[in-house]
Formats: structure tokens, C-alpha cells, sequence
């Protein structure tokens, strides 16, 4: 897992939330960036490792996936789901 953008996460349309030592973190990382790119969107990691909060909102459930700050995965990511999501954002 990447460290955790300061700014990235915030301003991001498309956020994935993971951990160090996650096995489904990197494959979600690699769909959710192989949707998001043909769409022009970035896509922020951010490692929930060692930050109180972000451990007790995500650990459970990582990868977690949100679009506009609204999850849209948790542990598995369907990249029609995905796609389907991201086309209906209003750019």
C-alpha cells in the first residue's frame, strides 16, 4: 500500500482504502485503476495503517472502494459494478 495522501484523498473522485499485508488490497488496486483510466479518472490508495480512525472506519472491510465518498466495495471489486458507477458520475 501506497502511504496516505493528505490532499489526494479528499479532492478524489475514486478512493480505495487498503493495508500492508492485505492480499485482496493490491488486486482491487490494479481493477479499480484499470476502470478508472479510460474514464480519465484518478484514482487515490490510501493506507489506513496507523491512523486511529481510518482503522476503526475500514480495517474489517478492507479494500473498501468509494466513489464521491460513498462506498461502492468492500473486499471484492466487480468492475462492471465499478464502471457502471464511475460512468454515472456527474463530471
Amino acid at each position: 500500500m501506497h502511504g496516505r495522501p493528505a490532499k489526494d484523498a479528499g479532492e478524489a473522485r475514486v478512493v480505495v482504502y487498503g493495508a500492508a499485508g492485505c492480499s485482496l488490497c493490491a488486486p482491487a488496486v490494479a481493477v479499480v485503476r484499470a476502470v478508472a483510466a479510460p474514464l480519465g479518472l484518478a484514482v487515490a490508495v490510501v493506507a489506513i495503517d496507523g491512523d486511529p480512525d481510518l482503522e476503526r472506519r475500514y480495517r474489517e472491510r478492507i479494500p473498501v472502494v468509494e466513489v464521491d465518498g460513498r462506498p461502492v466495495a468492500k473486499f471484492h471489486v466487480d468492475p462492471g459494478v465499478l464502471e457502471a458507477r464511475l460512468r454515472g458520475l456527474d463530471r
